[in-house]
C-alpha cells in the first residue's frame, strides 16, 4: 500500500515562549494558553491525541493516542517563511530584513518608477486598519498602499474594482524582482479588497515568496519521485519548489475540506497543509473568542480525519510560529510549537520532550519515505515512534 503523510500547520499556534523570545519583546507570550480557557474552545480530540501533555503546556491525560513533543525555532525570525522553512529542513542563522520605519528611498523610488503608481503609507500598519486610513485616497488617486508589519514583509493594498488582481500580482512580481540581497524581504504580499468604504479585504490575496536559499524536503522527496502535495500557501511559501501539485485555498474550512477531499485519494508522498486562518483572522486581530472557536472547527475536522486514515499513513500536526491573541502585540510572538504525531503505526503517548529544531519534522518525513536527507537539516524521531 502507498504511504502518505500528511503535514498539518495550524499558522501561529504557538504553546507558549522560546527562552530568547525578550529579543523579540514576545516575554510571556502562550498562544495555546490565551485561548484553552475561552468558552468557545472545545478540543477533546487534541485532547486525546496529547497536546496538553506537552512538555509544560498542562492539564494532560493518561494514555494520549499520538506522541507529542514540544518544538523549539533554531532559526533566528518568528515569521511564516523562516518559521515553514524551517519545518522543511532549513535553519536560518539570520533574521529577514524588516522596516520598522519604512521601505528605503531608493526601493520604493524603483518600485514607483516601474509600476508607474505613486506609493501611499509605507509604514508598519494593521491591514484591516490601512485600508479604512488610505483606502479613499488610493480609491481617488490609484496609488498603492504599500505597508510592512513586525514580519519581513513588503505588502501592497489596492482595491479590486481600481487595480485588477492581475495586474495586482504583475506590481507584486515587480517588487518581488527589486526586493533582493540586503532588501531580500521573506514575502511580498497582494492584499486586494473591495466594496464600499471602510471597505473589506477579499480572498484573493497572494504571496510572492523569496526562493529558499537552498533544497528542502519538498526538492528532496520530488526529486525521489514521491507527489508533493500542497494545500493552502505552502506553494506560495516555498515559491512552488518542489511541489507537484498545489491547491488554493479561501479559508481554514475550505482547507480542511481540500485536506479532507485529498485523503480519500491515492498517492504516495506527503501532504503539505497550512491552515492561514489562525494567524491571519485571528491573531493578528487579537481576536480570542475567533481563534479558540477555530481550533473547536478544527478539531472537528480531525475527528473525522483520523477516522479516515489508512494503515500506512502518518499524520503530523504542528505549527510555525506564535501570534497570541491576547496580548497587546498583533504581530508573530516567538514561540515553541507544538508536534503531534499519530498513524496506526505510530505508537501512543511517546514523549519526544523539548526537540531543538522544527528541522526533526523535515528529517522525519524523509526518513519515513526512506529518502536520504541530502544536506538538510535535522535529526529524525521516527525510530522512536515507530511500533
Amino acid at each position: 500500500m502507498a504511504k502518505r503523510f500528511f503535514l498539518i500547520v495550524l499558522d501561529s499556534f504557538g504553546v507558549g515562549e522560546l527562552p530568547d523570545a525578550y529579543k523579540w519583546h514576545d516575554e510571556g507570550s502562550n498562544t495555546l494558553g490565551a485561548v484553552r480557557d475561552h468558552p468557545n474552545f472545545h478540543c477533546p480530540t487534541l485532547t486525546r491525541m496529547g497536546l496538553f501533555n506537552i512538555d509544560g503546556v498542562g492539564g494532560g491525560i493518561p494514555m494520549p493516542e499520538a506522541s507529542y513533543a514540544k518544538m523549539a525555532e533554531k532559526s533566528m525570525g518568528k515569521d511564516t517563511t523562516i518559521g515553514h522553512w524551517e519545518i522543511a529542513g532549513i535553519v536560518s542563522p539570520d533574521p529577514l530584513p524588516t522596516y520598522p520605519e519604512g521601505f528605503p528611498k531608493e526601493v520604493i523610488g524603483e518600485f514607483e518608477q516601474r509600476t508607474g503608481r505613486r506609493v501611499l503609507c509605507n509604514k508598519p500598519y494593521s491591514g484591516t486598519e490601512v485600508i479604512k486610513d488610505y483606502g479613499r485616497e488610493h480609491v481617488e488617486t490609484g496609488d498603492l498602499i504599500v505597508y510592512t508589519s513586525a514580519d519581513s514583509v513588503f505588502q501592497i493594498a489596492a482595491h479590486e474594482d481600481v487595480i485588477p488582481i492581475e495586474t495586482l500580482y504583475e506590481y507584486c512580481r515587480i517588487a518581488r524582482k527589486i526586493l533582493v540581497g540586503k532588501h531580500g524581504v521573506g514575502r511580498v504580499i497582494a492584499r486586494p479588497f473591495a466594496g464600499e468604504y471602510p471597505y473589506v479585504r477579499t480572498a484573493h490575496r497572494h504571496d510572492f515568496s523569496l526562493l529558499p536559499p537552498k533544497d528542502t524536503m519538498l526538492d528532496v522527496l520530488h526529486r525521489a519521485g514521491l507527489d508533493v502535495i500542497s494545500v493552502g500557501k505552502i506553494y506560495d511559501i516555498f515559491a512552488g519548489r518542489g511541489i507537484t501539485e498545489s491547491n488554493f485555498t479561501t479559508s481554514n474550512t475550505h482547507g480542511m475540506q481540500v485536506t479532507k477531499d485529498l485523503q480519500g485519494r491515492d498517492f504516495e508522498g506527503l501532504c503539505f497543509v497550512n491552515l492561514v486562518d489562525f494567524d491571519m483572522k485571528y491573531g493578528h486581530r487579537n481576536d480570542v473568542a475567533g481563534y479558540a472557536a477555530a481550533l473547536t472547527e478544527f478539531d472537528g475536522f480531525l475527528s473525522s480525519f483520523l477516522e479516515g486514515m489508512r494503515e500506512d499513513d502518518v499524520l503530523l500536526i504542528t505549527a510555525d510560529h506564535g501570534c497570541d491573541p491576547s496580548t497587546p502585540s498583533t504581530d508573530h510572538s516567538r514561540e515553541f510549537t507544538p508536534m503531534l504525531i499519530y498513524g496506526k503505526k505510530i505508537a501512543s503517548g511517546v514523549d519526544l520532550g523539548v526537540r531543538p529544531s522544527f528541522a526533526d519534522i523535515s528529517a522525519t518525513v524523509l526518513d519515513f519515505f526512506g529518502v536520504p536527507q541530502e544536506g538538510t537539516s535535522g535529526e529524525s524521531f521516527l525510530k522512536e515512534v515507530l511500533k
